[in-house]
């Protein structure tokens, strides 16, 4: 279980006594972390129709009605609370607007509590390319785009899954291993085969990879 730092208890301690201000802190604290699990989640068909500031918002609305009921059985830590809470609002919203398009649960990774949404192949391409063109070189970066997705897709969704948590999201070892009803040791070996493995299947990819780096364009 990873334990939540001295201060977030004592801000939940505020929290859970009334105090507005501290519920709003503690959001603010982690709203960067939890807008990037949204941007690379939300279905691309939503994309300019959904800004992750909303989820934000309505994820905010639903931790201001359960807090006294974490509060009461705190079963996950705080941080990764907030997550599940933010995804299940995606997921709703995904169904909310797709409905019967939505991905299959098949194809979502079943985590603590439930099944959220895929880190989608297109969002993290867009990630791994960051700003490798000029707007002159669009039609290179689509190209490139697509070759990485489709990279990404050849993946065990589960390696894909830990890339996305540990390389985008940015969760440290014990809180994926957590996410994922791991042992820190299977996480830990689990993000260096994928890493390697994205590794091995870019440098596949004309033009992107440079052996002597890490993920990301030259």
């Amino acid at each position: 279980m990873v334990s939540d730092s001295s201060e977030t208890s004592e801000l939940l301690q505020r929290a859970g006594g009334g105090d507005p201000r501290a519920l709003g802190d503690l959001f603010t604290q982690h709203r960067d972390r939890l807008r990037r699990m949204v941007q690379i989640r939300l279905d691309r068909r939503l994309q300019g129709r959904i800004d992750p500031s909303d989820v934000l918002q309505e994820a905010y609305l639903e931790v201001a009605r359960s807090l006294a009921e974490y509060l009461r059985h705190p079963v996950l830590p705080f941080f990764l609370w907030l997550r599940l809470l933010t995804g299940r609002k995606l997921q709703a919203l995904h169904r909310h607007h797709l409905g019967t398009q939505v991905r299959d649960a098949g194809r979502e990774v079943s985590l603590h509590c439930g099944a959220l949404p895929q880190a989608s192949s297109v969002s993290l391409a867009a990630q791994l390319l960051g700003r490798y063109t000029s707007p002159s070189q669009a039609a290179v970066r689509a190209e490139l785009q697509l070759r990485i997705q489709e990279a990404l897709n050849s993946m065990d969704p589960l390696d894909r899954e830990v890339l996305a948590l540990r390389h985008f999201e940015q969760l440290g070892n014990a809180e994926t291993a957590h996410v994922l009803d791991l042992s820190e040791a299977a996480a830990s070996n689990r993000f260096v085969r994928a890493l390697k493995r994205l590794k091995d299947i870019l440098m596949e990819v004309p033009g992107y990879f440079d052996p002597s780096d890490g993920p990301g364009p030259r």
